[in-house]
């Protein structure tokens, strides 16, 4: 009888303490806008203007309509950005992987392999996938949505490694020059870029607020998506092996990171060489089917010695996007000194240091170059601090019309005056 008569306060315990629960979910909700929208806002508004002006220069132009779909064209100017590497995503997603080493009968000179979908790594289709699956859109849709969402996850780990140099309106500037830096045009469309670099920044905050494991997973999860996440692991594993030599946090979180970060990169490579029947299948078929491998920066060096000087006469020249792609290197060496002077924890300056390496060392389309440097995103933050002073009558106009010019340097430059 007592256990019956018990029931009711039992129940409407219950029913408060989810009531109490939803009342403090609903206050952190709150709390989190407050604190995260103002971020979120300018980034979306900045990237919405870049976006439309690409698009009006895109129609506007009109080149895209004589072009291959697969190659910088189709009937609408949005058809352009899922082609290029997108149009290999979009088969991913539908049809997976068939990795193999075909040589090119009698081929000569930098190709000798016929390309195939090996070369993109797996994260970013896997996404498109289950985002087809979830929400019934197509896999140019799919794709779209990763990367939209995933650009507002990265401008959001920007802002808040900037913060922790600057304070929020630090943060605040860096999100912005996230939307708006050369090579941002990739942010929306079907390329993995934004998902890459969402991974990376939220790595290196998890690292400087010593979340150890977080930083593991994420690390592995993004030496799922690119290549250069590479410079990404030893980033986290000279931190990993300060934080073991200082003892700060013990010795097995940094350790289990440690071990944790390069699997991701490692299984997809192994992966790939078995089915390929040979172990460097993968950088075998990056240089004979894309001209793509470690020149030890001669080919950079060629490009950044010809441009000035108006010769484009080097590998894979497209004027317009290579004076674009020398100026962006010439920033980023410009912005070495002053990030060196804010004293940026080692995760952030061996990541930094590595992809400049890692990029400018191999031979590539050049035009690229812009796009394959934005997970340099340490690189804002003197620009985020110094910006930081300006007040909002100021800083949002520059903003502005840095956005509406980047339809052109950071958009139509890559994808319809170069090859992204």
């Amino acid at each position: 009888m007592s256990a019956v008569l018990d029931r009711p306060p039992a129940a409407a315990r219950a029913r408060a303490r989810a009531r109490d629960h939803a009342l403090r979910s609903k206050e952190r909700l709150r709390a989190a806008g407050r604190e995260h929208g103002p971020v979120l806002a300018l980034f979306g508004v900045l990237k919405l203007v870049g976006f439309c002006s690409f698009m009006y220069l895109l129609d506007s132009a009109g080149d895209f309509r004589t072009r291959h779909p697969r190659f910088g064209g189709g009937a609408h100017a949005w058809d352009v950005l899922a082609t290029w590497d997108g149009w290999w995503y979009q088969q991913i997603a539908l049809h997976g992987y068939d990795p193999k080493l075909v040589h090119l009968p009698g081929a000569t000179g930098l190709i000798t392999l016929e390309g195939n979908s090996a070369a993109f790594f797996p994260l970013y289709p896997a996404l498109m996938r289950m985002t087809s699956v979830v929400t019934g859109l197509g896999p140019y849709g799919a794709g779209m949505l990763v990367s939209v969402v995933a650009s507002f996850a990265a401008a959001l780990g920007i802002a808040l490694v900037a913060e922790r140099f600057g304070g929020r309106r630090a943060g605040l500037a860096a999100a912005g020059l996230w939307a708006v830096w050369p090579g941002s045009g990739v942010e929306w469309a079907v390329y993995s870029d934004s998902l890459y670099i969402a991974l990376a920044a939220w790595a290196c905050h998890a690292v400087m607020t010593r979340r150890w494991l977080t930083a593991g997973v994420l690390t592995f999860t993004a030496g799922l998506n690119r290549p250069t996440a590479a410079a990404l692991i030893a980033a986290l594993g000279v931190a990993a092996l300060c934080a073991v030599r200082d003892r700060r946090d013990g010795v097995l979180r940094p350790l289990l990171a440690l071990g944790l970060a390069p699997l991701g990169l490692l299984g997809y490579l192994g992966w790939v060489g078995n089915r390929m029947g040979d172990p460097g299948g993968y950088f075998k078929l990056q240089s004979g089917a894309w001209a793509h491998r470690f020149d030890y920066g001669s080919q950079t060096l060629d490009v950044l010695t010809s441009v000035p000087v108006g010769h484009f006469t080097y590998l894979s020249a497209f004027p317009f996007a290579d004076v674009i792609g020398v100026g962006v290197v010439l920033l980023a060496f410009a912005l070495l000194p002053p990030l060196l002077r804010l004293r940026p924890p080692p995760v952030l300056l061996v990541h930094t240091v590595l992809t400049l390496a890692l990029v400018l060392g191999s031979q590539q389309i050049f035009a690229n170059v812009s796009r394959y440097l934005l997970p340099c995103f340490p690189l804002f933050l003197p620009l985020a601090v110094a910006l930081r002073r300006l007040g909002p009558r100021t800083l949002y106009p520059v903003l502005g019309i840095a956005a509406l010019a980047s339809g052109s340097y950071a958009g139509y430059a890559l994808f319809e005056l170069g090859v992204p």
